[in-house]
């Protein structure tokens, strides 16, 4: 299917790995001219060449922090008319006990989770609005719909990232440029591996006995975890002529384990 954004120009803040990698590699495939960024050069450096062989399509890279003002400038200085903006960031600590969650903590998860999102939205939306095209997609967590104890540093950033859009994308949708989120569960991702090992040390468990366990905690219907391409097609159908209409909306993509009829 063509998606009708080729030749359109998309920042995808957070893409060295995981979710935001395969997004930018979705829109890439598309015909997109993708600019990624993230805080490690060397494994942004090694997205960009595997999206560029994959893709057969020139990516470029630079090397930004979006949580600072600093690293927002860097990156709005290498694409400063975007026309779509994807925006995700590897999640913060667990926390398995909320009184060790300090002070810094929650700065730091609000300065990456919401504050530095909105400000590149902010920095983004009036160019888009001008030309009556644009797109804009923040991939979040399940957990800013369904607080979880062990996700504090993560879910309550995004559910004000989530309020903060979807009131945006009600004004924004008379002019094309179209707002969305997407709430993913749990993806195989070389995140979820590191965090494994980072929060249990010691742990002599197979990565897939892991799994395992998670999938039991959150009975997950369809017994597996996702991959992080097919959060990545989603995001490029989002960003895709196909979403004019589709305005101000969570995804869940979490193999079944919150659903609604409304």
């Amino acid at each position: 299917m063509d998606l009708g954004i080729r030749g359109r120009k998309a920042i995808v803040a957070g893409a060295s790995a995981g979710l935001g990698k395969s997004s930018a590699l979705a829109l890439a495939r598309e015909g997109v001219e993708v600019l990624i960024s993230a805080r490690n050069k060397d494994r942004l450096v090694a997205a960009a060449a595997e999206i560029e062989d994959k893709a057969k399509i020139p990516v470029k890279w630079v090397v930004a922090d979006h949580s600072t003002p600093e690293g927002r400038a860097r990156l709005l200085a290498s694409l400063p008319e975007p026309d779509i903006l994807v925006i995700t960031c590897s999640p913060p600590k667990w926390t398995p006990d909320f009184r060790e969650v300090t002070v810094d903590d929650w700065q730091q998860a609000l300065a990456t989770g919401m504050i530095g999102p909105i400000e590149l939205m902010k920095s983004t939306i009036d160019g888009m609005r001008s030309r009556k095209w644009g797109r804009i997609v923040n991939i979040m967590t399940l957990a800013a719909r369904a607080p979880i104890d062990f996700r504090l540093l993560s879910g309550p950033p995004r559910s004000g990232l989530a309020n903060y859009t979807v009131a945006m994308a009600r004004s924004l949708a008379k002019d094309n440029v179209i707002l969305n989120n997407i709430l993913p569960g749990m993806h195989h991702t070389g995140g979820i591996r590191d965090r494994f090992r980072a929060d249990r040390p010691g742990n002599t468990d197979s990565y897939e006995a892991e799994v395992q366990k998670i999938i039991d905690i959150l009975r997950i219907p369809a017994g597996r975890f996702g991959e992080a391409d097919d959060v990545g097609a989603f995001c490029a159908l989002f960003c895709s002529e196909f979403a004019n209409y589709t305005i101000g909306q969570s995804l869940i993509i979490d193999g079944g384990v919150h659903n609604s009829l409304f």
